[in-house]
């Protein structure tokens, strides 16, 4: 599933490597990037957040308990409520969309013309949250299914379409930047059409039916409710930040996306691989009451993310100018928005590791159907991200708000971790102390090699394009060579971390 992401994220890379290059970092990246987040803010609300949460561990359930005629019935049955409601939504989205960017952005209301280029943008972008969020159900049906590899090379589909219109419908359209607008629209058809033909493989094809839904369907609703209002809360963090950036000099909001994609490289590839894995495998061995097992899984999944997460957040903060300068310092993209890129980014490497501990420790209680202890930690984590904001907004401006987020992760993550001994869910297995004493030595090994092979910042500002992208590729080749050796010397071998029967 890694594999796969990283198919997807590297076409990422290259999608924000083009728009930096066309667009650079201003008013009209600000208007797109506003205009873009709210939809995806809903669909982290209602699809692969609350409804992936609710419904998983129920269709896993039947998988494993239940005829299959009874599991495509509820297949059935949920595909045409969400369905319902998400058009309902759209529609709603659409007509309120001066309303929506008011609230969401109150900072653009000053400047008329990037108020109503907002406004327009997110009209032709909002429907994205309903072919997105039916990508969502019919990958969790294929998740559960152990299908993983196909959702995770499903948003490849999304940078394609932006890399396309970027590339040859941007002379076309007035402004330029709707050409963005629409790439968003066509990617979410496409997304959906692609896994549509491995849901008929499985023949699990949502069937149009409107008699009364079942049990199972009525408790996935049930269980969304909570879990709606548990992942809205994070939501609602990333949305008062989007606030905060509104009212913050322009360009903020750009700054913020670029470390965000940076960041969201690893995150993607180890956290939302690692949580959407975990989420059905944990089910089943709760639904057969293999107490141990389900406890020794979600220890390698914890062992996985420190063994690949604290590396990562080391390379981001020591490589962030490097990085930035390589991927965005073409075109439009100048040397101040590398230098602000750059504080966003080191900020969000502090709470890497928060990020993602939050996507593996959150499915030990999902797959217990257990939505309500999340939720209370959550708005807990809100409470301290928005004091956070407060706190660092005045002297670190965009990047107080970023360091916040991070911080916020951390936290939430060490409550999840608390509540999941206390309640006797999580038994750490044997040999953490020395297993993470290791890590920091190669940690250290790493670091130095880092250090001195990068050199200056300010020399990644003046090399051409492929010269950065040469020095780059051996400086990352050498840092993950010398972690990597210093863990075998030290011991680690790759059939010690393997989990064959977990899956």
């Amino acid at each position: 599933m890694s594999s796969m992401t990283f198919i997807s994220r590297i076409l990422g890379f290259l999608r924000d490597m083009i728009i930096a290059r066309i667009f650079g970092a201003g008013m009209v990246t600000d208007a797109f990037f506003v205009a873009f987040r709210i939809p995806n803010l809903l669909r982290r609300l209602f699809a692969e957040g609350a409804f992936s949460q609710a419904f998983v561990p129920i269709l896993a359930e039947y998988k494993n308990t239940r005829s299959p005629e009874e599991t495509r019935d509820l297949i059935d049955h949920i595909t045409l409520i969400l369905g319902i409601a998400l058009l309902i939504i759209t529609v709603i989205g659409i007509i309120a969309s001066p309303l929506i960017i008011y609230i969401s952005a109150p900072g653009f209301s000053a400047d008329t013309e990037k108020f109503e280029l907002t406004v327009s943008l997110l009209r032709i972008t909002f429907p994205y949250i309903l072919f997105i969020s039916l990508v969502a159900l019919a990958g969790s049906i294929l998740n559960t299914y152990g299908k993983f590899n196909v959702p995770a090379i499903t948003p490849a589909l999304l940078n394609l379409s932006f890399i396309g219109c970027a590339l040859w419908l941007t002379p076309f359209f007035d402004p330029p930047i709707l050409a963005l607008a629409w790439a968003v629209f066509l990617g979410g058809v496409l997304q959906l059409a692609f896994q549509i033909p491995f849901l008929m493989q499985l023949r699990l094809f949502p069937r149009l039916h409107f008699r009364n839904p079942d049990i199972g369907a009525w408790r996935v609703i049930r269980l969304m409710g909570p879990a709606i209002f548990g992942v809205s809360v994070s939501q609602v963090s990333l949305l008062i930040n989007t606030i905060f950036a509104s009212l913050l000099v322009s360009g903020s909001v750009s700054w913020l996306y670029y470390a965000d994609r940076l960041m969201e490289f690893p995150a993607g590839m180890l956290g939302a691989a690692l949580g959407t894995i975990l989420l059905p495998s944990l089910a089943r061995h709760y639904n057969t009451n293999s107490n141990d097992e389900y406890s020794r899984l979600l220890d390698w999944g914890l062992r996985i993310t420190m063994l690949l997460t604290l590396p990562a957040a080391l390379a981001l903060a020591l490589l962030a100018t490097p990085l930035i300068a390589t991927l965005f310092h073409h075109g439009a993209f100048s040397a101040h928005d590398v230098w602000m890129t750059r504080e966003a980014l080191i900020a969000y490497s502090i709470g890497l590791i928060g990020l993602i501990l939050v996507k593996v420790l959150a499915p030990g209680f999902y797959a217990r159907q257990d939505i309500k202890t999340p939720v209370k930690i959550a708005i807990i984590t809100l409470i301290i991200t928005q004091l956070l904001n407060l706190a660092f907004i005045a002297p670190f401006q965009h990047a107080g708000l970023a360091l916040a987020i991070g911080l916020g992760a951390c936290f939430n993550a060490g409550l999840l971790y608390h509540k999941l001994l206390s309640l006797n869910i999580y038994a750490p297995q044997p040999g953490w102390l020395v297993f993470l004493a290791k890590i920091l030595a190669a940690l250290v090994v790493m670091g130095l090699v880092l250090w001195f092979t990068s050199g200056s910042d300010a020399s990644w500002l003046s090399e051409s394009t492929w010269a950065r992208a040469i020095r780059l590729s051996w400086i990352v080749v050498a840092g993950a060579a010398s972690y990597f050796a210093a863990l075998w010397i030290l011991g680690f071998r790759l059939k010690d971390f393997t989990k064959q029967q977990a899956i």
